[in-house]
């Protein structure tokens, strides 16, 4: 997905462990947010996602990085894609733990609503997920 395009500069090693991270690890790993917004910027027709390439991984009240910013201060787009790539995040298999129930994972985005994420994505998105229950039961 493009807006974890910076990862190509992380080492297959750090991405791919199974263990915890060490600091420098982790480190490294937050710089894949600036490593993908450099990669676009040359791009002109990607000037408009720089913004959620470089910011998927700030939180509402502040405390994400690169820039902790917070609120509406963050792009619209980068705030719908802190959800979802949450939501991904949680929902698939890593090489450190499997995937959690969808309901989990719902659940964890509705308690951090407000805090990590934007109230109104979350409701949003909510929205679109009983929406695409629904559908499937019905199916």
């Amino acid at each position: 997905m493009l807006h974890d395009l910076g990862k190509i500069g992380i080492p297959p090693e750090i991405l791919d462990k199974a263990g915890k991270l060490t600091d420098e690890e982790y480190q490294l790993m937050r710089e894949h947010v600036r490593i993908g917004a450099r990669i676009l910027e040359p791009i002109e027709a990607y000037a408009g996602i720089i913004p959620v390439v470089l910011h998927h991984h700030e939180y509402y009240d502040g405390s994400g990085y690169p820039d902790n910013l917070s609120g509406e201060d963050i792009d619209l787009g980068a705030r719908i894609f802190t959800v979802s790539d949450h939501y991904d995040a949680l929902i698939s298999d890593r090489p450190y733990r499997e995937g959690l129930p969808r309901e989990t994972v719902i659940g964890f985005i509705r308690e951090d609503s407000g805090t990590k994420f934007d109230p109104k994505v979350v409701e949003a998105f909510l929205e679109v997920m009983a929406q695409e229950e629904k559908e499937t039961v019905s199916n």
